[in-house]
């Protein structure tokens, strides 16, 4: 094992987030012979044991919430002069990626790699003013730019766009293919009633995925439609907001809040359709995963084109108007299409993790010659 490259990535935590998933799908399929992934990271995460099964490292500092400006990036620069054996970095955290390649660059790295997944940054007007502050040094002291999506890469690196390469969020397809045998015993887990249309979502509970919004149109399509309902996923700083909002409507008898799961695959195959109303996002790869499992998608006009895998699954709705999301679900109610998709159309669209595996690891191993 002396002989593979390790390259470090950085993240907050490696919990169940979309980039980390998909961070846990390449770290699966790279030849590990060859190639290495250590984590640093500024929490516990969902992903901790597995990543250091398959011999990864993780490294811990205090995040900048918990430690203050100045002892972030003291230890960043403290981190980087003590493993300045690292020779690739490869930083996930959008504008906060800015801090820690400059502390890379300081300690002599010689490959840096900012990665975008996302097309704006959460928070308050001083959490965004700062995370604006920590990505003016990306153009600087970054090597190379990769981002998930077109709308990612101008987001980020607005003035690098030439230079950027685009890697796709690829999954596990055939996990997601849908099974009948699965549908039924998740339906029979969660209690789902066999007549019930069920709308889902897989995502955080923060502003960006506009829950609100989701459970509002939820509202008005199951008074028009009583058999429905709604199974979110996820967990995060407003979920208690939102269970508060399910009770004020009455619904707490159609809506399921399930927590963080480790078995999206499975979940997906017993709902009906995928609903994501996201305010914005870098390409998710809970959507790639949802038409890999054959589900109807409704989707906010605010994602990218890019996430539509051309089969006729996905369907972009603006958010101003909570009329067509509700008029729309009505008419994908009344379709009752096939769930089964054909076989390589997430692999012709570049979105088989084994596609994107075998692009990163020539990646890697060409820029670190």
């Amino acid at each position: 094992m002396g002989d593979a490259i390790r390259i470090l990535h950085v993240v907050v935590n490696m919990n169940r987030g979309g980039a980390e998933t998909l961070l846990m799908n390449l770290y699966r399929n790279v030849d590990r012979t060859k190639i290495q992934f250590d984590f640093l990271t500024c929490k516990p995460g969902a992903y901790d044991s597995e990543i250091t099964e398959m011999g990864g490292i993780i490294h811990r500092i205090p995040y900048v919430s918990d430690s203050g400006h100045a002892k972030y990036i003291q230890a960043l620069d403290q981190f980087f002069v003590n493993h300045a054996n690292y020779r690739i970095v490869h930083a996930h955290m959008d504008k906060m990626s800015g801090f820690v390649l400059r502390s890379a660059k300081k300690a002599d790295i010689p490959i840096r790699i900012a990665h975008s997944h996302n097309t704006s940054s959460e928070g308050g007007v001083a959490a965004k003013a700062y995370k604006w502050f920590a990505g003016t040094f990306i153009a600087s002291c970054a090597t190379h730019f990769l981002a998930c999506s077109n709308m990612a890469a101008q987001w980020l690196f607005a003035n690098q766009r030439s230079k950027v390469m685009l890697m796709k969020n690829g999954i596990e397809s055939e996990q997601f293919a849908y099974s009948p045998l699965v549908r039924e015993e998740i339906r029979r887990e969660l209690q789902l009633p066999p007549e019930a249309f069920v709308l889902g979502h897989v995502g955080r509970f923060n502003h960006q995925k506009n829950h609100a919004f989701l459970i509002d149109v939820f509202a008005q399509l199951n008074r028009e439609k009583p058999n429905t309902m709604l199974v979110l996923a996820g967990d995060g700083p407003l979920r208690e907001e939102m269970e508060r909002k399910v009770k004020s409507l009455a619904l707490q008898h159609k809506v399921k809040f399930l927590g963080v799961r480790s078995d999206i695959a499975h979940l997906l195959q017993g709902l009906d359709m995928f609903v994501f109303p996201s305010l914005h996002e870098g390409l998710p790869v809970t959507l790639i995963e949802a038409q890999g499992a054959g589900l109807p998608c409704m989707i906010s006009d605010e994602i990218t084109q890019e996430v539509d895998m051309g089969i006729r699954l996905v369907e972009r709705l603006p958010l101003a108007d909570k009329e067509i999301w509700v008029h729309q679900m009505k008419v994908v109610m009344a379709r009752n299409k096939s769930r089964r998709i054909p076989a390589s159309s997430l692999s012709n669209q570049g979105y088989d993790i084994r596609n994107t595996a075998a692009w990163t690891e020539g990646f890697y191993l060409g820029i670190s010659r």
